[in-house]
């Protein structure tokens, strides 16, 4: 079973991205509803800048973009790569339980000999 629609470069930058506890949390945060990029530097003790970065590292991911408004950029949340994202773990849980099952019924077998 292949469901991969992300490119195995995708799927490295968007889990790398994801890997960080204050991405994790910009991109909860943009899910719903967008933010500009100094309302959330506003909420954590780093620089402007830092939070810009995790920004870009988010938007390399396709986890998030950004829209100019005037001189604020607004960032929104992109669930359409999550889905991608879930959809592919849901396929390597559906290979797992196979396997799983597998060996269940092979341990089975050998158990009723």
């Amino acid at each position: 079973m292949v469901v991969y629609q992300l490119a195995d470069r995708e799927v490295d930058r968007m889990f790398r991205a994801l890997a960080d506890p204050t991405r994790r949390d910009i991109f909860e945060r943009v899910i719903g509803r967008g933010l500009s990029v100094s309302t959330l530097a506003h909420d954590y003790e780093m620089s402007f800048a830092a939070v810009q970065k995790h920004v870009s590292v988010l938007e390399r991911a396709a986890l998030v973009t950004k829209e100019r408004h005037g001189r604020e950029q607004i960032v929104h949340g992109n669930v359409s790569t999550l889905r991608r994202a879930t959809e592919l773990l849901k396929a390597f849980e559906e290979i797992w339980i196979g396997r799983a099952t597998r060996i269940a019924e092979i341990l089975g077998e050998k158990g009723s000999e």
